[in-house]
């Protein structure tokens, strides 16, 4: 079964309730890319949206088993794309365990690995007698052909690697790949690799045709120098804790940066930390919170407008949490030097 047929397979199991599906597969259009929207939630009623993940995702696409937290709040998402042998994957998922029996392995048609970087939340990988504990500091890897539980604390939202274990060992010295590993991701080639792959997903409609596939190898010539270089690549300072905090912060902001009341205290209180310690991570950017939150809210309303694909720029300020098209104009023209109007009219 190949890419395209899996993704197919995956959302067509059967009629996926308030779902009106014609198709088994939606796909949107990032430049001249396909990314595959295998499965979201949103749009389902909630009381439908944990049995319909269940049976259009786990009975047949990753082929395992979950048992979720709290199912009548279940909520999530699986976005694909494929960058040669790697296939890369942007989920968000709900509090749950997920287990992969030998009956689910007798079905898998790939040899293959699975690494997550976290971009917040955590995830234990039982697999084989040992337990690794990932988060935005951390990532994982461990075998897909091999049993394993996955433990979510939380909601969580991840990158996911699917990696050949051939290509995988032919960069390793004798073949020597660990059944799972942990990856520091808070500096050297762990950090280099999880900010790869989060690059490759944000920058996925700007990469095209051939490229893409040499991109998906020297991620995995990454992914093998991380390993070799081994728990000893593990710091214990603070720095490495904070920057990896602050990363994982971030991402949690860039999931809600369209959202208008997006205030401190909340920010501090879905991270569980306090106001103070928030601020004192924010002085790694030399910006403060706020600064950030408005300097990433421009930035995407930049690369929208340039994109110039029809959406009125009032609409898309509204998307980004700005309540004012006025407000937007200053702080966009205060910041690119150009009004927005100008610059979805350039060539």
């Amino acid at each position: 079964m190949d890419f395209s047929e899996r993704a197919t397979v995956g959302v067509g199991l059967r009629d996926i309730h308030t779902y009106d599906i014609e198709r088994t597969a939606t796909r949107a259009v990032w430049g001249e890319e396909l990314v595959d929207i295998v499965f979201n939630t949103e749009g389902i009623v909630p009381a439908k949206r944990y049995a319909s993940w269940r049976d259009a995702i786990c009975d047949v696409y990753v082929n395992v088993e979950v048992d979720a937290t709290k199912p009548e709040e279940y909520k999530g998402f699986i976005r694909e794309s494929q960058f040669g042998d790697v296939v890369l994957t942007d989920i968000l998922l709900s509090e749950q365990r997920i287990n992969r029996n030998r009956q689910h392995i007798a079905r898998l048609d790939k040899d293959c690995y699975y690494l997550h970087f976290l971009q917040y939340g955590s995830v234990n990988v039982l697999q084989h007698g040992s337990t690794l504990h990932s988060n935005a500091a951390r990532g994982a890897i461990f075998s897909a052909t091999e049993q394993y539980e996955l433990q979510v604390v939380g909601e969580g939202r991840a990158f996911y690697l699917e990696v050949p274990r051939d290509q995988l060992a032919s960069r390793l010295p004798r073949n020597a790949i660990p059944v799972s590993a942990e990856i520091n991701t808070t500096q050297g080639l762990g950090r280099i690799a999880a900010e790869f792959c989060a690059s490759l997903a944000m920058e996925s409609e700007n990469v095209k045709g051939e490229l893409r596939s040499g991109l998906g190898s020297q991620l995995i010539d990454i992914i093998a120098l991380a390993l070799m270089a081994g728990e000893s690549d593990f710091p214990a300072l603070d720095g490495s804790v904070q920057r990896a905090r602050l990363r994982s912060v971030q991402q949690w902001i860039e999931q809600h940066l369209g959202e208008p009341d997006l205030r401190l205290e909340r920010i501090a209180h879905a991270n569980n930390m306090s106001l103070r310690y928030l601020h004192m991570l924010f002085r790694q950017c030399d910006m403060s919170v706020s600064d950030w939150i408005w300097h990433r809210r421009l930035q995407r309303s930049y690369d929208l407008i340039a994109r110039r694909d029809g959406r009125s720029i009032t609409s898309i300020a509204f998307e980004h949490g700005f309540n004012s098209s006025s407000h937007f104009s200053t702080l966009f023209r205060r910041k690119y030097g150009i009004r927005p109007r100008d610059l979805s009219r350039s060539d």
